[in-house]
């Protein structure tokens, strides 16, 4: 989709994004239901919890471990909507469009597919 190296090389300077990894639970699960399931959850958890222009608990929606996608959502600062304004220019105060839900998964994808440690 896009070349997210410029993302990921700011995202590596931050001491507190650079810090997250998949567990070995994380990485079994992520192994065991493969990364195209993994993906779809990602899809329901973006649209249920990040989408609406207003989310409820918003910085708080996406736990900081317990399922794959929540890591990634951490490493990626696409965990709630003042991360995905400061990190990814995405406006906090309305609701995601499909093309900025489809690009918050791809963010996720590379980092699950080609950049957790």
């Amino acid at each position: 989709m896009d070349d997210f190296t410029p993302l990921f090389a700011r995202l590596g300077r931050s001491a507190f994004r650079s810090r997250f990894r998949l567990n070995a639970k994380e990485q079994a699960y992520l192994a065991e239901r493969g990364i195209e399931t993994i993906l779809t959850h990602a899809e329901e958890f973006i649209a249920q919890r990040l989408a609406p222009a207003l989310p409820l608990n918003d910085g708080k929606q996406a736990p900081m471990r317990g399922h794959p996608v929540f890591v990634a959502q951490h490493a990626t600062a696409t965990c709630c909507r003042t991360c995905l304004s400061k990190w990814h220019g995405i406006a906090a105060d309305q609701r995601l469009s499909a093309q900025d839900q489809r690009y918050i998964v791809a963010v996720i994808r590379d980092w699950l597919s080609n950049r957790h440690p």
